[in-house]
């Protein structure tokens, strides 16, 4: 095993053989096997967006098995998706590629301000489809945060008394924050904080810019002079603010973006500010597969340090 790796699974050493070797399976996997980075495929945009939103610009996208190869041919540490997508693929596909069980969900039907997913699958599911990790997504801001919270904090000990690694996707949105405010500094550092307390092993975030939402936070980032002019340097503080950096944080892609080099550079400025890598859903699987494969092969080339 990579020295990297060895180091990584050192901070997590509360948990079982069994969750350690989970996470050591996504770190062992694909191309960036032992590098300590990760580039996974995520792919819940047709409960979360629609069928159409998601799929309709790359047609072979409504085939769940679709993805399951992207996954496997790009050479992804892991596939996240919702029970129905694995369900579909878990077994044709057993062993190719660590599976993330995303075990919450959102739909745009009733797209409230203040929103709570749907508890959607469970760590049984993960276990009989023979998941690495489960995943769970939070909104912090939400006034139904505190429940999610709870439910959160739920899986993720069920996961761990279970071997199994866990996966918090928080993502701050609700009244009480602006939309300048879910992707602002202090906004993205408090969430990643808020998922590494929960007892996250694997901390999802989007990258931030440089807007500070709340004033007293403004104060203690001006008084400290925290360096935040660049994404690397954003990217640094919001791994500082996961345990300093002794958690595994990796950024969201968003949404699809027509330039492949604004993709890359944002993944430059995540790998040069100490983060752990990318989750790329429809930037990878919204691009033709031939597309697809050559972007996510300079992703990785990005991240191994092959490509300045």
């Amino acid at each position: 095993m990579e020295s990297r790796v060895k180091e990584i699974l050192s901070w997590y050493s509360s948990d079982s053989p069994g969750t350690r070797t989970n996470i050591g399976r996504l770190l062992n996997h694909g191309r960036l096997a032992g590098t300590g980075k990760l580039v996974i495929l995520p792919v819940d945009q047709g409960f979360e967006h629609g069928p159409a939103r998601s799929f309709a610009v790359n047609p072979p996208g409504y085939d769940p098995w679709y993805h399951f190869q992207l996954a496997i041919d790009a050479g992804c540490n892991a596939y996240a998706a919702p029970l129905g997508f694995l369900e579909a693929g878990a077994a044709e596909f057993a062993g190719e590629v660590p599976l993330i069980l995303k075990m919450n969900n959102h739909d745009v039907l009733h797209d409230e301000k203040d929103p709570l997913s749907a508890v959607t699958a469970s760590v049984k599911d993960a276990l009989r489809l023979g998941c690495v990790a489960v995943g769970f997504t939070i909104y912090p801001g939400s006034s139904q945060a505190q429940i999610m919270y709870q439910q959160c904090r739920e899986m993720i000990q069920e996961a761990k008394a279970n071997g199994l690694a866990a996966v918090v996707w928080s993502y701050p949105r609700g009244t009480d924050v602006s939309k300048a405010g879910e992707t602002g500094l202090d906004v993205v550092a408090y969430a990643a904080q808020i998922a590494a307390q929960l007892g996250a092993h694997v901390i999802k975030v989007k990258p931030p810019t440089e807007h500070i939402e709340q004033a007293e936070a403004k104060k203690a980032y001006e008084k400290a002079k925290v360096p935040m002019a660049t994404l690397s340097e954003r990217v640094r503080h919001v791994v500082q603010s996961s345990f300093n950096g002794r958690r595994i944080v990796i950024f969201s892609g968003g949404a699809t973006k027509e330039n492949d080099e604004a993709i890359f550079d944002e993944c430059r400025g995540i790998r040069d500010g100490g983060g752990f890598g990318s989750i790329i859903g429809r930037n990878s699987f919204q691009r033709p597969r031939d597309h697809a494969l050559r972007f996510l092969d300079t992703v990785m080339k990005i991240y191994s340090g092959e490509k300045k």
